[in-house]
């Protein structure tokens, strides 16, 4: 490959059926692509097929997805076409926990986390200052009525249009969204919460915890649905804990899942590595 090579990632999703491997070679060898990375995975439960490619080729888009068309129709492909590493245009809302935040924000800088940020919304004022810290604008609006709340949906809205957002990561923002924003984004925002979810809701959920003594502490990534916290689930991660732990150190614990878990998430979506099978997600690592 010369100095002019792409590399791309290719996604492509239909119903199941044979030949389509031997066929999708067939189109990446039309491109004078070389396949670098591939995975598929047949799901019994939906019957559809789903694979993952990485390519490097010397053609351009267009002739790219010219050598593609005749598969893609052939077998009804929902597919997506991308370069690998281009940063993915993402709008993250927050409350007033930093700690997601942070990490994302920190990530990106560190190149570890290929998306671009041109924006973190708030309900709060709190993180106005950890976001101008890495270079990031910071809007704060109040979310204290209804009326708010819609105002604050349709600057989302806004935004989303304005900037091309790709993805709406809600790091730690505690308010639900309406089933109408739901349903715009729907597939493009993830949420995070902490494990303990049902077993601990509402008000210090770590101080409930640390009462009833619990031995695991978790974090659980998911696509957000206007069924609460019950989306396709992304990622999740655990640790276990003892009764030495105080409910401040729970905290702490927890605070780091949700971090990675989140983080974890976000950039397998940025890499097109999340593929959504009915309710549950398929995930090429």
């Amino acid at each position: 490959m010369n100095a002019a090579t792409t590399h791309w990632i290719l996604t492509l999703v239909c119903r199941d059926q044979p030949g389509i491997v031997h066929a999708i070679s067939g189109a990446v060898v039309e491109a004078a692509g070389n396949i670098t990375e591939s995975q598929q995975f047949s799901s019994n439960d939906t019957g559809t097929f789903f694979m993952r490619l990485q390519v490097e080729s010397g053609i351009d888009r267009a002739g790219f997805e010219a050598a593609l068309a005749p598969v893609t129709d052939r077998y009804g492909m929902t597919w997506e076409l991308d370069v690998v590493g281009r940063p993915l245009r993402t709008l993250v809302l927050v409350s007033k926990a930093g700690h997601c935040l942070n990490d994302l924000l920190y990530r990106q800088r560190a190149g570890q986390l290929s998306v671009d940020l041109p924006l973190v919304m708030s309900n709060h004022p709190e993180l106005r200052g950890l976001a101008e810290f890495y270079g990031v604008p910071f809007e704060q609006h109040a979310v204290t009525t209804p009326g708010q709340k819609l105002a604050f949906e349709d600057r989302v809205l806004e935004v989303v249009e304005q900037h091309d957002i790709e993805l709406v990561v809600l790091a730690r923002y505690m308010q639900i969204l309406s089933p109408e924003l739901c349903e715009a984004l729907s597939g493009r925002v993830i949420n995070i919460h902490h494990s303990f979810l049902p077993g601990f809701k509402g008000a210090n959920p770590y101080k409930q915890a640390h009462a009833r003594g619990v031995k695991l502490i978790g974090a659980t990534a998911h696509f957000v649905t206007s069924d609460l916290d019950e989306g396709p689930i992304i990622e999740q991660n655990v640790v276990r804990v003892d009764h030495s732990r105080s409910p401040g150190e729970l905290v702490a614990i927890g605070q780091d899942e949700e971090s990675r878990t989140l983080t974890q998430a976000v950039k397998w979506f940025a890499e097109h590595r999340v593929l959504l099978d009915s309710a549950r997600t398929i995930i090429f690592k």
